[in-house]
């Protein structure tokens, strides 16, 4: 793995990693856990669907699934299939390259990563703690998606650092979220200086200096509304009450 870059071979992987794999031209990532034995457990809109317009285009342009008119040897017809899921590696690359999500990174690394979604400061758990936490998900689900709010990000994460956001106003866990709420709000300041400032260069680097700062704060291993909730309590409730009910007894 290079500095900036987290691709990696398959004979790197070990089980409780956290992959993903970029989608329609670096536009998103799609996230999950792998356990082992060439498989992937990971967290998806229906049918595939991590990302989408709503309409029957979804099936076609943001699948994360093996066709259905092609179904995979290994998987079967997961073309329909939401939730939490497991699947091969290869029907959950869908012929993209495999990354690893990096842990515990440094501040300096983790801003040099212009784009969300490849690190965070946070520890990761043990290898164990992350599988038994993805396992217990598959069986019980990981509550509704949210493109935003609960992504397949957001359960890779979850799995490896068992952190939950407690207030229900916050952007969710995950980098990609983070960065586009970085990015509006660093485009918000920026209009407001250049009612007062037209020095062009000076704009686009106090942007890019506000889309750091947002960002940074925004990663869940800084913020201050994350936590730590055991996986057997999640599934027997709401993410959010028992996050917030966890929170209460701290």
């Amino acid at each position: 793995m290079g500095v900036l870059s987290n691709k990696i071979g398959r004979d790197e992987l070990k089980p409780g990693d956290h992959i993903y794999s970029w989608r329609l031209a670096y536009i998103y990532s799609h996230h999950g856990i792998y356990v082992g034995d060439g498989m992937v457990i990971h967290f998806t809109r229906g049918a595939g669907q991590e990302i989408g317009t709503g309409t029957v285009l979804d099936r076609k342009i943001f699948s994360s699934s093996h066709p259905s008119d092609n179904p995979c040897p290994k998987c079967g017809d997961q073309s329909r299939l939401d939730g939490v899921i497991q699947s091969c590696i290869d029907c959950f690359l869908s012929d993209g390259d495999l990354y690893r999500f990096e842990y515990g990174v440094s501040p300096a690394i983790f801003l040099a990563e212009a784009r969300g979604g490849t690190c965070t400061l946070a520890a990761s758990d043990a290898p164990e703690d992350v599988l038994h936490r993805a396992s217990v998900l598959l069986k019980n689900g990981f509550g509704g998606y949210h493109i935003f709010k609960n992504n397949c990000e957001d359960f890779a994460i979850y799995c490896k650092t068992g952190l939950l956001i407690s207030k229900s106003i916050s952007v969710g866990r995950s980098g990609q979220a983070g960065s586009l709420y970085a990015a509006a709000k660093a485009i918000d300041v920026s209009i407001d200086i250049s009612s007062s400032i037209a020095n062009f260069s000076f704009l686009t680097a106090a942007g890019c200096g506000m889309y750091c700062i947002y960002r940074f704060v925004s990663d869940i291993g800084i913020r201050r509304d994350v936590t730590k909730v055991p996986v057997e309590r999640l599934v027997s409730g709401s993410s959010l009450e028992v996050a917030a009910d966890v929170s209460k007894e701290k």
